[in-house]
């Protein structure tokens, strides 16, 4: 990373903000053995311009992990330019197209990763719902506000599909429950498909669920869906850090390949601390605008699993 000849206030908030990060005792990841993998909405992500400050605070917490996948990525990617600039050249970053209506808000989804940790294998598309022909035509009954989106990539001996998405917030919870419920069937095809690329998918993204106890959560999960261990506490993603919209879930063909490592990162802390960052003062609501409104949610992996297909291999 190179945050280069910043000011001496951007220069006292990194070194705030490396507090807060150590306070989230991520472990390092350690290449071909495990990998750091997070999922973060960060508010309307080139909608704005953000300050300076802002762009290296964000490229200082997306670098503590290796993958990460995107949310309220926007039309314009300006600011995400900046902040892969600071990162380095080993970052690289593949996305969706924006969504020009509404219901999509000119949003895209991404993941932002460091080669030299992942590989990108080839596949970057999205989830469309299931269609049925109708006269000369193939119609899609419903639709996902905005489509999931999903990729290949390697990392050790470790191939797997990461998809990442924005249920809808809608009008009512309904609605957004339907739409959950037929991306939990589309995640389910997608699984048992005879030539999918790779069997190991991981699901995440904000899923604008407030509980794991709500019907939300179970249309989610109707198909076996599971929440790696260290993320069944009380993680958070608000920055009161008492909601659970945002989730990493996933289908694992090896169980061992997900660690006890996992939680929120909080940058946040309190509206008392947000001096520290941008010294000039700002609202609670305008420093969602500059950071954002949710906390990444992070994972740790581990990539090292041929001694798990070997066992495979043995037992038959």
């Amino acid at each position: 990373m190179n945050h280069g000849k910043v000011s001496k206030e951007i220069a006292v908030g990194l070194l705030a903000l490396r507090q807060r990060i150590a306070a989230a005792k991520i472990p390092s990841s350690k290449l071909d053995e495990t990998l750091n993998l997070a999922s973060w909405n960060i508010r309307e992500f080139g909608k704005a311009r953000r300050s300076e400050a802002a762009v290296h605070y964000l490229a200082e917490i997306l670098g503590q992990f290796d993958l990460i996948g995107i949310v309220e990525l926007r039309d314009d990617l300006t600011d995400l330019g900046r902040v892969l600039q600071i990162l380095g050249p080993t970052w690289r970053c593949v996305y969706s197209d924006m969504i020009p209506d509404a219901g999509g808000n000119r949003e895209r989804l991404g993941f932002i990763y460091d080669k030299r940790a992942v590989t990108f294998n080839g596949l970057a598309a999205e989830a469309n719902a299931p269609r049925t022909k109708r006269g000369e035509e193939y119609l899609s009954e419903d639709s996902f506000w905005r489509a999931p989106y999903m990729a290949s990539f390697r990392a050790g001996s470790f191939d797997f599909i990461v998809l990442t998405t924005h249920i809808r917030w809608g009008d009512s919870e309904k609605s957004r429950a339907a739409e959950i419920g037929r991306l939990a069937d589309w995640i389910e095809a997608k699984r048992v498909e005879k030539t999918a690329e790779d069997k190991d998918l991981i699901v995440m993204g904000d899923f604008n669920i407030p509980s794991r106890d709500d019907a939300l959560f179970k249309a989610l999960t109707k198909h076996g869906l599971k929440i790696s261990t260290p993320l069944l506490g009380t993680h958070g993603t608000n920055l009161e850090k008492d909601k659970r919209y945002d989730q990493i879930l996933h289908h694992p063909i090896y169980p061992e390949s997900f660690t006890k490592a996992g939680g929120s990162l909080d940058f946040f802390v309190d509206e008392k601390s947000i001096k520290q960052l941008f010294p000039g003062g700002l609202t609670k609501e305008k420093f969602t605008f500059q950071l954002s409104d949710h906390l990444p949610l992070w994972i740790q992996i581990n990539t090292a699993t041929e001694g798990f297909k070997l066992e495979q291999i043995i037992l038959g």
